[in-house]
């Protein structure tokens, strides 16, 4: 996948990864509906993905945040659960608050935490780290990864967090690392690409999907569609109930939600299922939607 992939090169390459991710659960009616409005009666909590649901890029959707409100104001509890590891979580509430979303720091979950806790018994790892400068790691004290050979040699582990300034070069090191002397891949980021204004960016899981195929090394992915994620989100909102799960991905989204046994909506609008016939992706992918919503 090249830079600025099409929305149709992302859906083939997590079809093409299909075997790492867990199998599809529940099959949806894929009831077709206008907007997030349409749902209001059937569920009590929104399950949010950020982008390509909220914003694309630092750019809020456009009707995004009144529909956020409107659903707050209708007494909806509002979770963003999002794949988000690469920033703090105090630069991710600056992003919400410039967007005029109204989240406190308790309704947002991300991969970032699902990593940590995964990792929480882990005895003293040297990690080496794929993270932009001002990441906020200090818990981890991970070496980031630049072009220095013998950091990579060096490390015990290897976390894959943020992609912003990776490169094929530095991609190569990694891997020529873990074929000398396979060691643990942890991806804070399971995406494969995610939505910006320019054109999808290629995010940690593309970056973790090649270095397997490359090496035969299995990284371990902690954020959607994997379950971690989903149990964080219910300790914060207690029993599921009347929950839906609200995201642009088939395979993040929609099959996390049936991972973690909630309902699910898929938006076509923006992200990277617009400009996709959904129809045809959902027969290719097996994984269908219980709401098919033409935008939030």
């Amino acid at each position: 996948m090249k830079d600025g992939p099409s929305t149709g090169e992302i859906f083939d390459a997590y079809h093409a990864v299909r075997t790492r991710l867990p199998p599809p659960g529940r099959h949806g009616a894929c009831t077709p509906v206008d907007t997030l409005a349409d749902l209001a009666d059937h569920f009590d909590t929104f399950l949010l993905d950020a982008f390509g649901v909220l914003n694309v890029g630092e750019t809020a959707i456009p009707g995004a945040r009144d529909r956020v409100h409107a659903l707050r104001d209708a007494g909806k509890r509002l979770i963003i659960v999002s794949n988000a590891a690469g920033l703090p979580h105090d630069t991710l509430m600056e992003k919400y608050d410039r967007l005029g979303f109204g989240f406190t720091p308790k309704d947002v979950i991300t991969s970032r935490m699902a990593l940590l806790a995964a990792l929480e018994t882990d005895a003293s790892p040297v990690w080496g780290a794929m993270a932009t400068t001002g990441a906020g790691l200090e818990t981890l004290s991970p070496t980031l990864l630049r072009e220095d050979t013998s950091a990579y040699d060096a490390a015990t582990g290897f976390l894959l967090i943020g992609s912003a300034q990776w490169t094929d070069a530095r991609q190569a090191m990694l891997e020529a690392s873990l074929r000398n002397d396979p060691r643990p891949v942890h991806v804070g980021n399971p995406d494969i690409a995610a939505p910006r204004e320019d054109s999808p960016s290629r995010e940690p899981g593309y970056w973790a999907h090649r270095l397997a195929d490359a090496t035969g090394v299995e990284p371990q992915f902690h954020g959607k569609p994997f379950r971690g994620i989903y149990d964080l989100a219910f300790a914060r909102i207690g029993a599921p109930g009347r929950t839906v799960m609200v995201g642009d991905s088939l395979h993040t989204d929609i099959l996390g939600a049936q991972v973690a046994g909630v309902a699910s909506a898929l938006i076509t609008s923006h992200g990277i299922m617009r400009d996709r016939d959904i129809d045809a992706a959902i027969a290719i992918s097996g994984i269908r939607p219980d709401y098919v919503v033409r935008t939030t």
